[in-house]
């Protein structure tokens, strides 16, 4: 997701993605006590092939875990010549500038010792096509070897004064930090530059919250959120509901939004509940007062929005920013989607991940963002 005013762009999220767990499970009764994490071993090769032509090449990854297991990985690397993904496979890619990131499916997170999984990706260059030099996985430099990480003592639970309720089943502070619960997937997803502390808890897949503590620089700074994967044509649903209830602070700039991808993220969607402070949708253009919609006062999927279309740069990009505030509601998800095809702005395309969240630009400390009843039901 971006945000027009506090440019910066989501991977992961993607966009905007998922990093092996380092978090700590948490028992219901739990007292507040401190514990020493196992020492992990981390470490990777990465084999990177390619096959290129005049403007084009396809490239082959081969990415393999020296470390202990892993529940699931990103892959990070810099180009050094004027390269870019134009679709990628095995993976889930999102790059910004010269960065690129990978990050895993739903189906080859899971990366046993010395396992290897193969993303790959068709791209474009100019100038030279040089090959990476330099590459990590979940954060730890791929030298050929293992390392052990030291351990380090976190709070086993954290009490209701801190914004963590001490009946969490699961908290954790890692920037990719996550955790599934009932076909919910839970993400800390601190990405930005120059992020601030986050902590991320959660007492079922549906009633999560995190507590952030972000700076007010530009850009956005994380977006914690659940999600799940869909992986269907827009024709092949007969329905895409979503429920959510909110509590947010008063004040910083942060939006409460879904974000929604198809197509291998050729396609980003999101949806804003609320949005305070300096942020706004990407658009085709702009004026005085900021973003100009392309349509306005929209009704559809129970709610009334106003429009934006727009490109990051990597991926088209549609905002469907409703016109005045809430915390609380439901969407008709599909009937959104599909008055995107009903208006020829795409066609019918594959659903991929849907996500709902929090994306933070800055707060107050130890800001308090709690997600009650916040559900995603397709058939």
């Amino acid at each position: 997701m971006k945000l027009n005013a506090l440019r910066g762009t989501m991977r992961s999220r993607p966009h905007r993605g998922v990093l092996a767990a380092t978090a700590l499970a948490l028992g219901a009764g739990l007292a507040t006590a401190v514990v020493s994490q196992a020492t992990a071993a981390a470490g990777c090769t990465v084999a990177y092939t390619t096959n290129q032509w005049p403007g084009g090449f396809t490239a082959n990854v081969a990415i393999t875990n020296l470390g202990d297991p892993l529940t699931s990985w990103q892959l990070e690397w810099d180009f050094a010549s004027d390269q870019a993904v134009a679709q990628g496979w095995n993976g889930v890619f999102a790059q910004s500038g010269a960065h690129v990131t990978v990050t895993s499916t739903s189906y080859n997170g899971n990366l046993a010792t010395n396992a290897t999984v193969t993303p790959g990706f068709n791209g474009t260059w100019t100038g030279t096509n040089a090959i990476p030099t330099v590459f990590t996985l979940n954060g730890v430099a791929c030298t050929g070897s293992a390392t052990s990480d030291p351990p380090t003592s976190q709070p086993a639970s954290a009490s209701s004064s801190s914004g963590v309720p001490s009946d969490a089943a699961w908290v954790a502070t890692g920037a990719w930090d996550s955790w599934t619960d009932n076909g919910y997937t839970i993400i800390n997803d601190v990405w930005g530059s120059g992020a601030g502390p986050q902590t991320i808890w959660a007492r079922t897949g549906t009633n999560w919250g995190v507590v952030s503590s972000q700076p007010s620089t530009s850009g956005v700074k994380s977006y914690p959120h659940s999600g799940k994967d869909l992986d269907r044509t827009l024709s092949s649903l007969s329905s895409l509901n979503s429920s959510f209830n909110v509590t947010v602070p008063s004040s910083g700039s942060y939006a409460t939004a879904y974000d929604i991808w198809a197509d291998s993220w050729a396609y980003e969607v999101m949806i804003w509940a609320n949005q305070s402070g300096a942020v706004g949708p990407i658009a085709e253009s702009y004026d005085a007062n900021g973003a100009v919609p392309a349509a306005s006062n929209v009704s559809v999927g129970g709610h009334t929005w106003n429009v934006y279309r727009g490109s990051n740069g990597s991926n088209a990009v549609f905002s469907f920013v409703r016109t005045s505030n809430t915390n609380t509601g439901t969407v008709d998800v599909l009937a959104v989607l599909n008055w995107l095809r009903s208006n020829a702005w795409w066609g019918d395309v594959t659903v991929g991940e849907v996500q709902f969240g929090f994306e933070l630009t800055s707060t107050s400390t130890d800001a308090a963002f709690t997600c009650t009843g916040c559900t995603i039901d397709y058939r």
